[in-house]
Formats: structure tokens, sequence, C-alpha cells
């Protein structure tokens, strides 16, 4: 039982990390939520690329390798960057255990949509004008996984941003000052969901003014980059690279980049729309000749 509170707001919850059981077995909020997050995320983005003519088999391919790999390279990512956590080596098949990272699974999830894409002959920009902004909408319904779980909190004492140090205890008056088990923190996973939320919303409103497939893909790393960038310092739980938070790092450089290529892109003037379905040059054949 995780006990939650927010002491400047006078409420005080308790808080099972276990949904139920079945034969025993526990099942947890966690994965509740992060299965709801997935299902909302593949209807997201099908409602998107439905209005571009998509097959729905098609459709259903793509997602089940997308969120399959997207799993694995969720899991992949944490273990690289923490391998000396385990044991043996089939501590690191233990997912359910924890530990996995939102980078990795944008990362394995990405790549299996656009290998699916590429063999079926379908444009990888203008399906991923939808996939984009459903990956926000899975980061903010499932941040609240960590809400239950009682994790991924930040300090009130300080803020690191790329190694250097800030004092920051007097957060700790702030109204939303969490207490999890005791332990004074930030909700840096409500953070990150209202962030991701204001993103989404932005998004949506802007997408049929896109100009060219893939703006918002550009548009989803730029913002979830720069807020990652600063939320990441308040966090207790980061991975590191030599001094500097990997997530924080990889914040930084997508903000940077991706704001470049839109800039540029708007200063050139780009315009890309093309259909979902790549056309097909299929041989004609007139009076029994081949051409």
């Amino acid at each position: 039982m995780n006990q939650i509170s927010f002491p400047n707001l006078g409420i005080d919850l308790k808080i099972d990390p276990v949904a139920f059981t079945v034969f025993g077995k526990e099942i947890m909020w966690y994965g509740i939520i992060l299965t709801t997050a997935i299902i909302l995320s593949v209807l997201y983005v099908y409602y998107r690329n439905k209005e571009n003519g998509i097959v729905n088999d098609d459709y259903l391919d793509i997602a089940i390798f997308t969120v399959v790999f997207g799993v694995v390279g969720a899991r992949l990512y944490y273990v690289l960057t923490s391998f000396d956590q385990y044991d043996s080596f089939w501590d690191v098949f233990k997912i359910w255990e924890g530990g996995i990272a939102i980078y990795g699974a944008v990362i394995g999830g990405a790549a299996a949509a656009i290998c699916t894409l590429k063999f079926k002959k379908m444009n990888v920009l203008k399906f991923f004008n939808g996939l984009a902004p459903g990956c926000m909408l899975g980061q903010i319904i499932g941040r609240w996984g960590n809400f239950v779980n009682a994790e991924a909190y930040g300090s009130v004492e300080k803020f690191e941003f790329f190694g250097r140090t800030f004092d920051i205890s007097s957060s700790k008056s702030l109204p939303w000052v969490m207490e999890a088990n005791g332990v004074l923190c930030q909700p840096t996973f409500l953070y990150e969901s209202i962030w991701n939320l204001i993103g989404f919303v932005l998004i949506n409103i802007f997408y049929k003014k896109k100009k060219y497939d893939g703006a918002p893909v550009l548009w989803y790393l730029a913002w979830y980059g720069f807020g990652r960038m600063f939320i990441e310092g308040l966090r207790t739980d980061s991975l590191y690279i030599g001094g500097i938070k990997i997530s924080q790092l990889l914040g930084l450089l997508c903000f940077v980049v991706c704001v470049f290529l839109i800039i540029f892109f708007a200063i050139k003037k780009v315009k890309y729309d093309k259909p979902l379905y790549k056309e097909v040059k299929t041989t004609e054949v007139e009076d029994g000749n081949i051409d």
C-alpha cells in the first residue's frame, strides 16, 4: 500500500498498486494503465490514418509490430543504461519487475513502424502524422502508472541541469508538492503528463494546417524534448552518461534539431503531401501483347 499525500493541500491517499488477482496472480494498476494508454493511442492513430484511406488489415499489422517492438525497445534501452542492476542474464527479461524507458519505446516502435510501412509500400511521413501525437497521448495516460507505484518523482532540494546543480529547497512550499511513502517530492509524473496534454491539444488544433507530411513529428519531438529537458532535471531516478542525465541530453537534442528543421522548412516554404499508399506501376496488356 502506497501512502501518497499533498501536505500543503491537506490531501491524504492510500493507493494499492495491485488492482486485483486472477488465479493467485496479481494484476497491477501500472499494467492496466499502460495497456489503456496503448489501446487509446492505437485507436487515435487509426482515426488519423482512416482519413488517409488506410486498409484495416494493413493498420493491424503496423499496430502489432509497433506495439511489440515499442515494448522491447523500452526495456532494452533501460537495460543497456542500467546493466549493473541485473545479477543474471535472465533478470533482463523480467519486465514485470519494472524498468522501461519512454525513449526506448519511441525508438523501437518508430523503427518497427518504418520497416512495416516500407514493406507495404506506404508513405512513412504520412502515417507518422498521426503516430506522433498518438505516442504523446500514450505518454499522457501512461505517466499515471508512476503515480500509482509512487515512483519517478522529483527532488525538492536540487535541480540538475547538464551537470550543474541548483538549490530549489524553497519549492517545498509549493501547493502541489507531494509526500510519497514519507518522502517529500515533486510530482514530475504530473508535470510531464500536463506538459504533454498541452502539446497534444496544440498539435491537434494545428493538425490540418500543416504544410507538409512529417510536421506533427517535429512538433511532437520539439515540444516533448523541451519539457523533458527541464522536468528530468528534477528527477531523482535518472539514467546517467558521465555526469549528465541521458534523457535531459536527448531532450535538448530533440528540441534543437526539430526547431531548426521547423524553421528551415518554413523559410524554404516546403510543401509535401502525398497519398498514404504509393502508386504501384502495373504492366499493361493489350491484345495479348505485353509492352
